[in-house]
């Protein structure tokens, strides 16, 4: 039997929750949209994260402005929408262990304020505890953050292509990529176990995998995996009303160190349950169960929430963000193969980030001015670049 040859404006790898904001806004524009995933949907970082919408572990920068971007973008573009993958505002509690924890965070804070950012400085435990009334009474102070949220990422990745869908857009899984097509030094489609793709863009959303999709193209995008683990515990009589995190999460996040490295994030959710996390380490590809990181995680809320201590782990998961040896996610047309885009390496923030990556993505597919300046997001920026 002949494989079929499908045409469309664009056609995205990938239906994570970035390519899934990618194909709502490319099909709500009028761009005819086709998005392919070897897997099924989310079955790859999206359905192993926390569905973290935040402000406040960016330092100041293009991600923060990014961030500040896709935050008006949950909120008012898809507004109507919210219910659909419960969105949460719910804020976010950044704390100090010591004096030196403090003044960093306050420097931070003022920077941040100054980009029309929201955060109340806390000082002293008996501040913190009025917010978060199980606290460890041995931190020192912190901030808080009200326009910190949260969605259901899974939730989030089908509604999104179901929106997609309902704009047109083609979607099929279980549908592996095998080669980017070219044309005098153009991208223009891409290869499948389905047949051939024709189309003017070929958007890389692949995730941790990015990399590898790039590589079918001659194209190099450092773009690896970062294993994060995150423990879930049973439900317990104790309420934490936001998601609460050591200041020095900022850093880590921030950090290129290869080796394991835990921050103490702690969150509460509608069952019950309480989320211990975070952890990062690059490993590849690797999903063995790592008893050292899972311990450490665990040592790390009980110095946030020492009320956890008797509380028993239901289960621990693991999954891969996309890391960037320069911490930018590389977004826009690739000027090393015109016609081959990106929208890949945004690390933890991937499901913050990625409606306001979809619309802005969605504007310069059109050639229209995009709402927030893409150069420094560029990819052809990650050229001889290697994870340090």
């Amino acid at each position: 039997m002949a494989r079929s040859t499908a045409r469309a404006d664009v056609v995205i790898v990938g239906a994570g929750v970035v390519g899934a904001a990618t194909a709502y806004f490319a099909a709500a524009s009028g761009l005819r949209t086709i998005v392919v995933e070897r897997g099924s949907i989310a079955s790859g970082t999206s359905s192993r994260c926390e569905g973290n919408i935040l402000v406040s572990d960016k330092e100041v920068g293009p991600e923060l402005e990014l961030s500040l971007y896709s935050q008006r973008v949950w909120r008012e573009d898809l507004a109507e929408h919210a219910h659909l993958w419960e969105f949460e505002s719910k804020g976010g509690l950044v704390v100090a262990g010591s004096a030196g924890s403090m003044a960093g965070l306050a420097a931070l804070v003022e920077h941040q304020r100054e980009l029309g950012i929201r955060a109340e400085m806390i000082d002293g435990n008996a501040g913190l505890r009025e917010v978060e009334p199980y606290i460890n009474p041995a931190l020192v102070g912190g901030a808080f953050y009200p326009d910190d949220a949260q969605v259901q990422p899974l939730l989030a990745t089908h509604h999104l292509l179901k929106l997609a869908i309902a704009h047109g857009a083609e979607l099929h899984t279980r549908t592996s990529v095998h080669s980017i097509l070219t044309d005098h030094g153009r991208a223009v489609g891409v290869d499948t176990s389905l047949g051939r793709i024709s189309a003017g863009a070929v958007v890389n959303c692949a995730g941790p995998w990015s990399g590898e999709v790039a590589a079918l193209a001659g194209v190099h995008l450092p773009v690896l995996p970062r294993r994060g683990f995150v423990l879930v515990t049973e439900p317990v009589p104790i309420t934490v009303h936001h998601k609460v995190y050591a200041a020095e999460y900022v850093g880590d996040v921030a950090s290129s160190d290869a080796g394991l490295q835990v921050s103490p994030v702690v969150e509460g959710t509608p069952s019950g349950t309480i989320l211990l996390g975070a952890s990062r380490e690059r490993v590849g590809f690797d999903r063995s169960f790592s008893a050292e990181a899972v311990a450490r995680i665990a040592a790390s809320g009980l110095g946030l929430f020492p009320a956890l201590r008797d509380v028993g782990v239901q289960r621990a998961y693991s999954g891969f963000r996309p890391y960037c040896p320069d911490h930018l996610p590389a977004i826009g047309e690739d000027a090393r193969l015109p016609g081959l885009w990106h929208a890949a390496g945004h690390e933890g923030a991937g499901v913050g980030l990625s409606v306001g990556t979809g619309k802005l993505l969605s504007q310069a597919l059109r050639s229209q001015p995009t709402d927030l300046d893409l150069t420094p997001f560029r990819p052809e920026r990650l050229e001889g670049l290697v994870a340090a």
